[in-house]
C-alpha cells in the first residue's frame, strides 16, 4: 500500500475506533438518563462506526492464526506499558496533570496483567483451559475467575468487577 494511503487509511482507523467508544459511552449517558431510544441510536451508529474500523483494520493488518495474533498482542502489551506509558506519565507528571497521571499509571499496571494474560495463553494454548474473566469497571484490570478483594490497582470493590463472555 503506498504510504499516503496508510497513512490515510490508519488515520480513519483511529477516528473510526474512538468513534465507535464515543457513542458507546454516549449511549450508557443516555441508559442513565432514560433515554432507551437515543441510547439505541448510540449504540447503533456505535456498531456501523466499528464496522468501519474492522474495514480499515482489515487494510493495515493481517489477522493471522491465533498463535501468531498471541505472540504479537504479548509484545504490542510489553511495548505499551515498557515504553509508551512511561514517557506519558513522565510528561503529565512533568505537566502538573495528576488525573492524567493516575489513569495512565493504571492502564500501565493493567498492560502488565494483560501481556502476563497472553503469555500464559501461549503456554497453554493447547490445553484449552476454560477460565471465566472478570473486569474492573473502573481500570481495566482483568481477573481470571471472580475477585476476593478490592482491584489490586485502583480499588475498586470486588463486587464492581463483571464477568466477559
Amino acid at each position: 500500500m503506498n504510504d499516503r494511503t496508510k497513512k490515510n487509511v490508519n488515520e480513519a482507523f483511529v477516528g473510526e475506533a474512538k468513534a465507535y467508544q464515543r457513542l458507546l459511552m454516549y449511549a450508557k449517558k443516555a441508559q442513565e438518563e432514560e433515554l432507551p431510544q437515543i441510547a439505541r441510536l448510540f449504540r447503533v451508529i456505535a456498531e456501523s462506526e466499528g464496522i468501519h474500523a474492522r474495514r480499515h483494520f482489515a487494510l493495515l493488518e493481517k489477522v493471522s492464526d491465533t498463535q501468531t495474533n498471541l505472540e504479537n498482542s504479548f509484545q504490542s502489551e510489553k511495548m505499551v506499558n515498557g515504553v509508551y506509558y512511561p514517557k506519558m506519565i513522565k510528561e503529565a507528571e512533568e505537566d502538573g496533570e495528576r488525573g492524567a497521571v493516575i489513569a495512565f499509571s493504571q492502564a500501565r499496571d493493567v498492560e502488565q496483567v494483560h501481556a502476563k494474560l497472553y503469555e500464559n495463553a501461549l503456554k497453554h494454548m493447547m490445553e484449552e483451559k476454560n477460565v471465566d474473566y472478570y473486569v474492573c469497571p473502573v481500570c481495566g484490570y482483568v481477573s481470571e475467575g471472580p475477585m476476593n478483594e478490592n482491584c489490586p490497582v485502583c480499588g475498586a470493590p470486588k463486587e464492581k468487577f463483571y464477568k466477559v463472555e
